[in-house]
């Protein structure tokens, strides 16, 4: 056999007395063919148990992907949460300091020594000072 036709048409015509693929070493699809007829050729207790231990293998799969999907689910809301409390965190941080630097601006303005804005305010003279 030089052409596939002629692949196809051999294999066809001697399906039955084969007892083996031939030509599976050139071409995959007769690979796929001998399997094919392989499972053709099973008892129909054979073909049941087969037909389940396929559905056991889909089940594994399905359950697999499945578990890794929520686990990345899981991962994304946890990711999220902890991004926006250390967000919160860090908003809450910067918002103290500045309404130090709001109060001790007012301080300045009504005249208060900057030893004492410091005391109160928590922030230095140089910081004060740069109001």
């Amino acid at each position: 056999c030089d052409t596939d036709f002629e692949r196809w048409i051999y294999v066809l015509k001697n399906m039955e007395t084969l007892n083996r693929m031939p030509f599976t070493a050139r071409k995959s699809v007769f690979e796929k063919l001998e399997k094919i007829v392989d499972i053709a050729s099973l008892s129909k207790e054979e073909r049941i148990k087969y037909n389940e231990s396929i559905k056991v293998y889909r089940d594994n799969l399905v359950t697999m992907e499945f578990a890794e999907q929520k686990g990345r689910a899981e991962g994304l809301v946890e990711g999220i949460e902890r991004g926006l409390a250390q967000g919160l965190e860090k908003g809450r941080a910067e918002g103290k300091i500045e309404e130090r630097r709001t109060i001790a601006l007012q301080m300045k303005r009504m005249g208060m020594p900057v030893s004492s804005i410091s005391e109160v305010t928590g922030l230095s003279q140089s910081e004060i000072d740069g109001l």
